[in-house]
């Protein structure tokens, strides 16, 4: 999927929601836990309800990973139910890999290649060399991280050498390795208000914005920072859907929390003019 064609998709949806897939064993309903894949019935589950709302998904790596080989039989359960049955869905890995020469290309390997994910997160500390085996795929985005919204994000992104953070040199220099068409930013929506300073340096890219809902992000300042011309924006909600009940009605729910976004969002587009 490239630029245009998710933008697309966006103005087609009237939404620019990604839903996290944190499918964490011990949140999952219960009536869930007899059955055969637990964490792929409850993500099917969710994404049947969600998809009309919805523009992309995000599977957090770690939460299949830490359950070992039946894990990454989920995971694959899961993206490949998505792929087949939901084509215009954009597939997120979200694995925060971040490494070098060789290592980096098994890794690409995996989610880009020999699994259906449309893009990959990647940390860009090691530098050009640990990014840049990830853009070799067409078709394929890497999504930088470049601020997040933890609280140790102030040991490191905002040190500062001749009047520039380093999460801005991050933004600046990322650009000589990819374009606005294969490489996406991770800002976290509790830093709102920076996105106005971050869509001066990348004014076109997409920016992939988790913490909207239960980490208390506001979806109108994310939009009113960092929307562009072509809205720009991927914003993530996990346990704001996903884990929004936890009964046999969880479907049900996660469908009506993801349609109350989709809708404010719909606003904020009309707002843009952009639908």
């Amino acid at each position: 999927m490239n630029y245009q064609a998710l933008f697309e998709q966006i103005k087609k949806k009237k939404s620019f929601l990604c839903v996290g897939l944190d499918s964490d064993i011990k949140k999952i309903p219960a009536h869930l836990l007899n059955t055969e894949d637990p964490v792929f019935e409850f993500n099917k589950a969710i994404v049947d309800a969600t998809a009309e709302f919805t523009v992309a998904y995000k599977p957090n790596i770690a939460f299949y990973e830490c359950l070992g080989a039946k894990g990454w039989i989920s995971l694959e359960k899961t993206v490949n139910y998505i792929k087949e049955n939901y084509l215009d869905i954009f597939l997120i890995a979200d694995a925060k890999r971040g490494d070098i020469g060789n290592t980096s290309k098994m890794y690409a390997s995996a989610f880009l290649e020999n699994m259906p994910f449309d893009s990959i997160t990647v940390a860009p500390y090691m530098g050009e060399d640990s990014v840049t085996p990830f853009l070799e795929y067409d078709n394929k985005w890497v999504i930088l991280l470049a601020l997040t919204s933890n609280k140790g994000a102030f040991d490191l992104q905002f040190f500062e050498q001749n009047n520039q953070k380093l999460f801005e040199r991050v933004l600046e220099k990322s650009q000589e390795w990819g374009t606005k068409e294969n490489m996406m930013y991770v800002v976290g929506a509790t830093k709102a208000e920076m996105l106005g300073d971050i869509r001066k340096i990348a004014p076109e890219h997409f920016l992939l914005v988790p913490g909207v809902g239960a980490q208390g992000g506001s979806l109108q300042e994310v939009a009113k920072y960092g929307m562009n011309n072509a809205c720009g924006l991927l914003v993530n909600s996990s346990r704001g859907i996903i884990f929004a009940d936890s009964s046999e009605k969880f479907a049900e729910v996660a469908k009506e929390e993801s349609r109350k976004l989709q809708e404010e969002m719909e606003l904020l587009l009309k707002e843009k003019s952009l639908i």
